[in-house]
């Protein structure tokens, strides 16, 4: 059953829909001409498990991409599929965009040299956050003790 879903949904991303966003008599658009729209896939190899799966492809642009999924399971009565996998490209202005992700219990983490991150936290924060990890408030009290 997982396995169908699975392929159904591989399916669905694949399938093309645009037909129906076009009107009666309305043109059908055509792509601009680009590079890529001339693109052919070199390579492509998808294995579809009952416990997981494992999907990559190529292409004569240099576009690639790597996909695996494994059954995880949480609890008694829980399962998912945790995700890892990486694609890369080289984006318009020439510079090589590689992406590598997980998809786990503990959401979607994408990682890239492109991807922005937080600025640097500033000097006295860290300086109170390690001063508060050194000295620890003292305990609450106890619900029928005295505070004085």
């Amino acid at each position: 059953m997982r396995a169908f879903i699975v392929l159904a949904l591989i399916a669905a991303a694949s399938a093309d829909v645009s037909h129906l966003f076009n009107k009666p008599g309305q043109q059908r658009l055509q792509p601009s001409g680009g590079p890529d729209t001339q693109a052919e896939i070199l390579q492509q190899a998808s294995d579809v498990r009952p416990d997981g799966y494992e999907s990559s492809f190529q292409t004569s642009n240099g576009i690639s991409a790597q996909e695996s999924g494994q059954l995880k399971t949480f609890g008694p009565e829980e399962e998912a599929i945790v995700v890892s996998g990486q694609y890369k490209y080289t984006a318009d202005d020439g510079t090589p965009v590689e992406v590598s992700y997980t998809a786990d219990e503990n959401g979607f983490n994408a990682q890239g040299p492109h991807l922005p991150t937080p600025p640097p936290v500033p000097e006295a924060i860290a300086r109170a956050l390690a001063y508060i990890a050194a000295h620890p408030p003292p305990p609450e009290p106890q619900q029928g003790q005295k505070k004085f």
